[in-house]
């Protein structure tokens, strides 16, 4: 990593349960992220789209792998590989 920059954006609701447990790993795991708060309304998630194709939340992009995803199980799982216990020891 370079500089402070955090490398993982993620896309979030205000008090979504999904989210909140991408966010409980993120902390867990001491990653630095850029929150994005995301429109409420299903239909206005544009921003969501573009990036994962989907207008779900949470969802993230990793610029550090280049992954972007969505799906918080997907998410937790893809995290804890990537920099937990799972990865590279």
């Amino acid at each position: 990593m370079t500089g402070d920059d955090p490398e993982i954006t993620l896309y979030r609701l205000q008090a979504c349960p999904y989210c909140e447990r991408v966010v409980r790993v993120l902390q867990e795991l001491d990653l630095p992220y850029e929150s994005r708060f995301v429109e409420p309304m299903h239909s206005d998630r544009n921003a969501v789209k573009r990036i994962s194709g989907k207008r779900t939340v949470p969802a993230i992009i990793d610029e550090d792998t280049g992954v972007t995803m969505s799906e918080s199980a997907n998410i937790v799982e893809y995290l804890e590989k990537t920099y937990g216990d799972g990865g590279a020891a």
